[in-house]
């Protein structure tokens, strides 16, 4: 119910311009958000590299309305790109097709993506290709197989909800393209995604343990202790090299579990979003769990 809330909340316009105009605000949403600009962003990913984290650079938004604004959100990525490149920092960018304009055409999404790929093997980094509502995978699956031949420098999400992702990772580890594993967090009906938690947790296991016996380099991404306990000892009972996969976490969330992660020899990616579209993403954060919502009203009334 809380999440259902929350999520009702993320799209109420009204509430959206007064949380956005209310200085306090920013106090609160720093916990998961880096800041509205790129160099606060940096500034994060090179705190966490000092801390052996490395970190994936999420410039929020999605959705664009023309080529013109999927041009910008592309220009946007190569600033972060170059700047990558000039600090030294082993970061990555995160992106949603949507955002390089995929509802409007599919060869200019493309060509964004290209150019994208360019920049990042030229900084040694990597293009994370985001996944959305299932209207997307398939299209996304396939720009991500032919971006991934063409240059080598791609991951893409998969959602382990969906009842067609043990297909599709099949079919990109054939590919040889890396993929980041995600349970999934948009509302899907049944025909195609589990709708209990313990068959989305099941099915999750099965695809982790297919990725580390046979993809490339991929990212087990959860908060989840249990899942990734598994993990854990799933690799450990096999002989897989830590640094044959990472694990991948939200900034700002579950910090104690990722000193562990650390501590323990593992490699770990955080999420760095930053920008000043930051109003959904916030509430989506407060819905994941409970503890998010008592850091904020702790933080309110300090």
């Amino acid at each position: 119910m809380m999440r259902g809330a929350f999520l009702f909340l993320s799209r109420q316009p009204a509430l959206r311009r007064w949380m956005e105009a209310w200085p306090p605000s920013h106090k609160v949403t720093r916990r998961f958000v880096a800041g509205d600009t790129l160099e606060e962003a940096l500034a994060v990913c090179a705190r966490l590299q000092g801390e052996r984290v490395f970190s994936t650079l999420d410039h929020l938004g999605e959705n664009v309305r023309t080529i013109e604004e999927a041009a910008a959100s592309c220009d946007a990525y190569v600033s972060a790109l170059e700047q990558i490149a000039a600090r030294g920092l082993s970061s990555t960018i995160a992106i949603k097709l949507t955002q390089f304009g995929l509802d409007l055409s599919a060869q200019a999404c493309l060509e964004n993506v290209r150019r994208l790929e360019a920049k990042a093997k030229t900084a040694g980094s990597r293009v994370e290709i985001d996944m959305e509502s299932s209207a997307y995978t398939e299209r996304t699956l396939a720009l991500a197989i032919q971006a991934g031949s063409e240059c080598g420098c791609v991951r893409v999400c998969v959602q382990a909800y969906l009842h067609r992702s043990a297909g599709d990772i099949e079919r990109l580890n054939v590919a040889a393209v890396p993929v980041r594993l995600v349970k999934g967090a948009y509302r899907e009906p049944p025909s195609v995604a589990f709708p209990r938690k313990q068959d989305v947790d099941a099915n999750y296991v099965a695809l982790m343990k297919n990725l580390l016996d046979h993809g490339v380099y991929p990212a087990i991404a959860t908060h989840d202790e249990k899942l990734i306990q598994e993990a854990i000892e799933y690799v450990q009972g096999r002989g897989i090299r830590q640094d044959s996969f990472e694990f991948q976490m939200l900034y700002g969330i579950r910090r104690d579990l990722q000193r562990r992660l650390i501590e323990q020899g593992y490699r770990l990616r955080l999420y760095i979003p930053y920008g000043t579209d930051w109003y959904p993403y916030f509430m989506r954060r407060l819905a994941e769990r409970p503890a998010n919502l008592w850091f904020v009203l702790k933080n309110l009334l300090k």
